[in-house]
C-alpha cells in the first residue's frame, strides 16, 4: 500500500509537468518561470531516486520518479532556450 500511495503522489505531481512544458514552448518566453525553483524540484526528484537505491529499494515506484525527472528537465532546458530568446527579442528592440 505505501508504494502505490507513493506512486499517486509522483503521478499527481507528474501531471502538472507536460502542462508546464507546453506552456513554456508555446509561449517562447522565461517571464513568470523560476529556474532556482525547477532546480529544486529537479534535485528533489534525484534525491528521491538516489534514496531508493542507496535504500535496496528500487521498484516500480522509481520509474515515476524517472519520469518526472526527464520532464522537468526538459522543463528546465526550455527555460534556457526561452531566455535566450527573450535576449534576442530585447536586442533586436534596442535597435
Amino acid at each position: 500500500m505505501p508504494q502505490i500511495l507513493e506512486s499517486l503522489m509522483v503521478i499527481c505531481f507528474g501531471i502538472s509537468w507536460p502542462i508546464s512544458i507546453a506552456k513554456s514552448w508555446k509561449s517562447r518566453t522565461s517571464k513568470g518561470k523560476s529556474v532556482i525553483f525547477l532546480l529544486f524540484v529537479f534535485i528533489g526528484y534525484i534525491s528521491g531516486i538516489l534514496s531508493k537505491v542507496i535504500m535496496g529499494k528500487l521498484t516500480y515506484v522509481v520509474i515515476f520518479y524517472v519520469i518526472n525527472l526527464i520532464l522537468v528537465g526538459t522543463d528546465i532546458l526550455l527555460y534556457f532556450r526561452n531566455e535566450r530568446i527573450d535576449k534576442q527579442r530585447e536586442a533586436s528592440a534596442k535597435s
